[in-house]
């Protein structure tokens, strides 16, 4: 399966005069009301612009069973009414005072942002504060927009093989977790969603003590403070908000191969995943050492995969590795390899099979790795002058257990891991019996797909 991530490009810089790259520290400082919610505040005074978004711990993989898609349908709805605001007025508002705002949902949380002019935060605060607990949806609100939402499922999955693909691969993967379900939901269950299933996801995790707020920008911490308390703070906490538990993973011990056929496939290419770890609180090693490995082994025009693979055999027009561990539960690593003209996926698997195979005897040069920790060095200092990001790094991680400390310390603890770290977890994750092989092709000869 394809992941769309950001990969570092191949820059022509000397190993041997790689000049270390400094940072500031961030001003962070991080608060939690009466009523249980988090409050990160990161100043930088430059520009005259705030973020803020406010997340809660509750995405797809937290959904009843039989309701996928309920967490991103909710998103929707949460742009109509609310007691005080008339339907789509929320966005209204922010587009008139000149900010953008958007929503977005993920398997482990759901985020709601609004980028204005820093003195337009409270107004931001109130409205936000407002849809928290006062939504007020109709009926025809609600097939409105699940009426919408199938249309994007249209759109972006069942229009495009490689979607469809993915999804198939998610499924293979996980066997019991919902990481298996896609975030959009699957279109029998969706076409089935109503008000009781919306109101029922809200009235459960839609609560300050199960939210995030994250501030980023032309701010003072004492102000945002005061804010938050203003509105966000009269806002009881649920006192029966459930325990996030999470169905978990059976050893896995068999590998998974599936094909996926499709006459609409302009490139075939064959996609495995491995289950892997995700960046724990406090013991983030494995995951840094895999975020490398993703790096080294398929991360751009100098890695291991496509030197072998793209440059000495030609056997493919491209290859990648890919890793995200901001995951609250096991997450996957992923190879892919695109087969040049005439090359079978039979082939292209095998060669890249080689290929991995050949990485864990032999290795990569020390000199590669310095290379990438200067490139992600100067790319996590560059991501700073972005509040859009800054926000999103902070609230992405807490979301899914992390702290403050452990998004502070992720760079120099990617700085610290060593080559023998890098090889002890490709040796670990790159296991076959936890693994799904899927190629995406076209229909066989005389063969019809729906």
């Amino acid at each position: 399966m394809i992941r769309l991530r950001a990969t570092l490009g191949a820059f022509a810089l000397s190993t041997l005069s790689l000049a270390p790259v400094q940072a500031q520290e961030e001003a962070v400082s991080s608060f939690t009301l009466d009523n249980g919610l988090e409050i990160i505040v990161v100043e930088d005074n430059r520009a005259p612009v705030v973020q803020h978004m406010l997340w809660y711990r509750a995405g797809s993989a937290d959904e009843p069973v039989g309701s996928s898609g309920v967490a991103h349908f909710l998103e929707h709805l949460l742009f109509k009414a609310t007691d005080t605001l008339e339907d789509g007025e929320f966005s209204a508002v922010v587009a008139a005072n000149g900010g953008r705002d958007n929503a977005f949902t993920s398997y482990d949380y759901t985020a709601y942002f609004q980028r204005v002019a820093s003195d337009r935060l409270g107004l931001m605060m109130q409205m936000e504060a407002d849809r928290m607990r006062n939504i007020n949806f109709t009926d025809e609100n609600v097939a409105t927009e699940r009426d919408v939402i199938l249309e994007e499922r249209n759109q972006r999955t069942d229009s495009n093989p490689r979607a469809l693909f993915g999804e198939q691969m998610n499924a293979a993967q996980y066997l019991n977790h919902r990481y298996g379900v896609p975030i959009i939901g699957w279109r029998h269950e969706m076409e089935t969603l109503d008000k009781a299933d919306a109101l029922g996801f809200y009235n459960t995790h839609y609560y300050p003590n199960n939210a995030i707020l994250v501030v980023s920008g032309d701010v003072q911490a004492e102000e945002v403070l005061a804010l938050a308390e203003e509105h966000y703070g009269k806002i009881p906490a649920n006192p029966d908000l459930p325990e996030r538990v999470r169905s978990a993973e059976p050893p896995q011990t068999a590998e998974r191969r599936l094909i996926y056929r499709d006459a609409r496939v302009a490139q075939e290419y064959v996609s495995r995943s491995y289950l892997a770890p995700e960046r724990d609180p406090g013991d983030q090693r494995a995951a840094a050492a895999l975020t490398l490995l993703a790096e080294v082994l398929g991360g751009g025009q100098t890695s291991f995969m496509t030197e072998k693979l793209q440059f000495e055999t030609q056997k493919a027009v491209f290859t990648g590795a890919f890793y995200r561990g901001v995951s609250l539960d096991d997450t996957t690593f992923d190879v892919v390899i695109l087969p040049s003209p005439g090359v079978s996926l039979q082939e292209a698997e095998e060669a890249m099979d080689a290929t991995l195979a050949q990485f864990l005897v032999e290795g990569f040069d020390v000199e590669e790795l310095d290379r990438i920790k200067y490139q992600l060095r100067a790319s996590q200092i560059y991501a700073r002058d972005d509040v859009d990001r800054i926000a999103r790094r902070y609230g992405a991680a807490l979301s899914v257990g992390l702290t403050v400390e452990d998004v502070q310390a992720w760079p120099d603890i990617l700085q610290s891991i060593t080559r023998e770290e890098i090889m002890d977890a490709a040796r670990q994750v790159l296991n076959r019996d936890a693994s799904v092989t899927g190629w995406l092709t076209r229909p066989e000869t005389n063969e019809v797909t729906q």
